[in-house]
């Protein structure tokens, strides 16, 4: 019998796999947070520097109010940011100097874990970026490897990569990030124990998705192989291209003789606060995916297949995504075989969709995959197809690209924006078109609190204000009545 914590991914991860990170505003967050911080979690995933970028442009909320309000809501629960490379918000390469002011308000205003993750695997470049987050002030480092599949990543190539962060002193903890829900429990059987040993002392963690059904089982597998921590959601959040479920992983964990130290009155509290919250607000609820053997060689993530089969329906192509999806494939080797996470998952398909729209492959190439052949987000884990390399590094637009300014320094941003604007309003004016942030800061603070037994009603009065020549309407039943007169409740 084995001890297995658990890791929240509802307010980050399942809101952005099932909700396209939109689903959630602040109101709705605080609204649950005491009780998520009786649960027991390990930590709470809880933002990236895209979903603060989310919080301005799509809900006018200010991404470091939430995070403090959550913070003072959950005081005995990490809450942990997800790094993905040397960038925030903003795909622009930035400077330490920024990473490093940006983590340190991260900081300060109550993220305590770091999960730092680098799209190339390239562990130079995680072990500069831990060395920037602990200067920031980050109390708890972790390494997120992120799995995928190609001829070069075979097990010993993960053994290494993980021996190779673990000895360096520089992680607290580390996890194997499978974003494709690519690791079978077959695979978990195997990997998971030689990757326990490669770990040595350094604690372990382990996040998938069921985008193709298989998450639930290889949680249990890595489990058996001393898999220390898991990464769920609940129930409402889960399944579908995000986690697995919280409730129903620990009754399975707990059926095969493991121990799961959390608060089950908490968790069945937070199950139904959000099952309820998800159907009034119209959030889908899935089950896992199906079993997609095809899956295993285009890779793409559900939130981009998604995109994907919208576009071609909109031009009358979606017969189309066979091709596409084959194309996917050769264009992904073809670029060194990235692994499909963002932003290079959005690049391979793209590429591959114009390859197969147009007259010739490589026709159009978009700017940020000009980049991407440039080196502009590292080096591939294996070499280009030469061909197609020196097709696009060879083109005017790359020559272009080639001479486009960097990202300004701190001071240099400083002075475009203003010495007297805070910190935090500062850095999102430094990586966010400055009407939005206009906008944000227009629309006041956000709210505190949310119910979702009220959402029926707010539809009603909504619909019933904008109504012109309103006189007035009483609406009455068994604990409601609602009021309106001269179109004003």
């Amino acid at each position: 019998m084995t001890d297995i914590s658990l890791i929240d991914t509802t307010l980050r991860d399942g809101n952005q796999s099932n909700w396209g990170a939109t689903g959630l505003d602040t109101g709705m967050m605080l609204q649950i947070a005491p009780v998520m911080d009786r649960i027991g979690f390990e930590a709470i995933d809880f933002t990236t520097s895209t979903h603060m970028a989310v919080a301005v442009r799509f809900k006018q909320e200010d991404p470091w109010e939430r995070l403090r309000l959550f913070k003072e809501a959950t005081p005995n629960t990490p809450l942990s940011f997800l790094t993905t490379g040397m960038r925030f918000i903003s795909w622009e390469i930035a400077s330490e100097e920024l990473m490093e002011f940006a983590f340190g308000l991260l900081v300060k205003n109550g993220i305590e874990r770091f999960a730092v993750m680098d799209p190339m695997n390239d562990t130079q470049a995680m072990l500069n970026m831990a060395d920037v987050t602990r200067r920031a002030g980050g109390s708890q480092i972790v390494a997120a490897l992120t799995f995928t599949l190609s001829p070069l990543h075979d097990d010993a190539h993960w053994c290494d990569k993980t021996r190779e962060l673990c000895a360096s002193g520089r992680f607290d903890k580390i996890y194997v990030k499978d974003p494709g829900g690519l690791v079978s429990p077959e695979r978990a059987a195997r990997l998971f124990p030689a990757l326990r040993q490669a770990a040595g002392r350094v604690p372990f963690e382990f996040h998938s998705h069921t985008t193709i059904g298989l998450a639930a089982f290889s949680y249990l597998e890595a489990a058996e192989a001393g898999v220390d921590c898991l990464h769920t959601s609940a129930s409402s959040a889960a399944n579908g291209t995000g986690q697995p479920a919280m409730s129903q992983t620990t009754a399975n964990l707990r059926d095969m003789g493991h121990r799961v130290d959390v608060d089950d009155d908490a968790v069945a509290e937070m199950d139904g606060y959000m099952t309820a919250l998800a159907r009034a607000e119209g959030l889908s609820a899935r089950g896992p995916g199906d079993y997609d053997r095809g899956y295993f060689r285009h890779q793409i993530p559900g939130g981009v297949m998604g995109t994907m089969i919208r576009q071609l329906k909109e031009t009358g192509r979606e017969h189309l995504l066979p091709q596409v999806l084959e194309e996917v494939a050769r264009v992904r080797a073809e670029f060194g075989y990235p692994i499909m996470v963002t932003p290079f998952s959005q690049l391979v398909a793209t590429q591959a969709m114009l390859n197969v729209t147009s007259e010739d492959r490589y026709q159009t190439v978009p700017d940020e995959v000009t980049r991407y052949v440039l080196g502009r987000f590292g080096t591939p884990a294996m070499p280009m197809d030469g061909a197609v390399e020196d097709r696009i590094r060879g083109s005017k637009r790359a020559r272009e690209l080639e001479d486009e300014p960097r990202m300004a320094s701190l001071d240099e941003l400083r002075s475009r924006i203003g010495r007297d604007c805070p910190d935090e309003e500062f850095l999102l004016r430094a990586v966010m078109p400055g009407d939005q942030v206009d906008a944000m800061k227009a629309a006041g603070p956000a709210r505190r609190s949310y119910d979702p037994a009220t959402r029926p009603a707010l539809d009603l009065i909504r619909e019933l204000t904008s109504r012109k020549g309103l006189g007035s309407v009483r609406v009455e039943k068994p604990g409601f009545k609602l009021s309106l007169s001269g179109g004003r409740p």
